[in-house]
């Protein structure tokens, strides 16, 4: 395991984080328990969650193994999130001060503990002024509720306004965005890793295999069955069977996952997470299990060294298809400059 600055911050975390959406949905207490002492075991301490996980119930989990394990919590970085609904009246979610103030409280209390390292505002509000959000995070910073504080799902526009309307008004500044990305998901990097990058903000990738995709478990044109996330609903969310399936360009850079793999005599799963955590940018990748088996094979890609050659294989094969405008290569060199003048 490496470890990595938290975004901007001081704070130290290892490059591969444990998400715990499973906890208490496809993974049981006792199954939770043991990725966490798994993991924890393999040098991490970085763990990922969210109230809305299992409504609550992820948190509940993750503060009982604590208490149980009061000589692991100084090494534990907790994260958790707010935003989507905890109930059903209009207030019940967003970043408004009241709601923030409701979920905050009630995430310290699942978790029990008197401070959250790293709170995660889980998408955008495009109701709630940011101005309001983010002086209610420099006061729970201020305060001592929350350590740090970060964003998830957000655009790079969203980030950048952010990034300066804390700095305008003197409050404390983001260290984090959790986006999507992966081999099969690389749009963050038109504007929002550039952006993370202007900012000083680090990357929490999650769904780094595509939902399952680059573990190389689903075979092309044989629709999934069993107890795999898309054996149990084709239909599921941004990952779904049908669409993924008939792209030619997923199962060129499964081949090409593949491939590595089988020169390196690891799994899929290690070279695809292994390819990810090098990227710009990226501060810690985030690790979903459903049991302690999948989490040790991931954890594998810790100690793999992709070549030079490799990287630039599996980059090219998962190129981002981009428009002529304004991300295509000829839009890319009207903003950049050769330091010797000409073109």
């Amino acid at each position: 395991m490496q470890y990595r600055t938290l975004g901007n911050s001081g704070a130290v975390v290892s490059n591969y984080a444990l998400g715990t959406m499973t906890f208490g949905a496809e993974a049981t207490e006792e199954t939770s328990f043991a990725i966490l002492d798994d993991y924890f075991a393999a040098g991490g301490n970085f763990i990922d969650t969210a109230d809305v996980y299992s409504q609550g119930v992820s948190e509940q989990i993750i503060g009982r193994w604590l208490a149980a394990r009061p000589e692991v919590r100084d090494r534990a970085v907790l994260a958790t999130k707010g935003r989507f609904p905890m109930g059903q009246a209009p207030n019940d979610l967003g970043t408004s001060r009241r709601h923030l103030t409701r979920a905050l409280d009630d995430s310290l209390r699942r978790l029990g503990v008197e401070q959250i390292d790293l709170y995660q505002m889980h998408a955008w509000d495009p109701i709630t002024p940011l101005e309001e959000t983010l002086r209610f995070l420099h006061d729970s910073v201020s305060s001592g509720k929350i350590a740090y504080y970060g964003f998830s799902n957000f655009l790079g526009w969203q980030l950048t306004k952010a990034v300066h309307l804390a700095k305008a008004h003197g409050w404390s500044a983001p260290v984090t965005l959790q986006p999507q990305y992966s081999l099969l998901v690389r749009e963050i990097e038109s504007e929002i890793v550039p952006a993370s990058l202007d900012a000083g903000i680090g990357l929490l990738p999650w769904s780094p295999l595509g939902g399952g995709w680059l573990s190389g478990k689903y075979k092309r044109d044989e629709a999934p069955e069993g107890a795999t996330r898309l054996g149990e609903n084709p239909k599921r969310g941004m990952e779904a069977w049908q669409a993924r399936n008939d792209d030619p360009r997923t199962w060129e850079v499964i081949g090409t996952v593949e491939k590595i793999a089988a020169d390196h005599g690891v799994s899929a799963s290690q070279v695809a997470l292994a390819w990810l955590a090098d990227r710009p940018a990226v501060t810690s990748v985030i690790l979903g299990a459903r049991t302690t088996e999948q989490l040790a094979d991931n954890l594998a890609a810790a100690d793999l060294e992709l070549t030079e050659e490799e990287t630039r294989r599996l980059t090219e094969a998962s190129r981002p298809r981009v428009g002529v405008y304004p991300y295509g290569p000829m839009a890319q060199e009207q903003r950049s400059r050769k330091i010797e003048g000409g073109r």
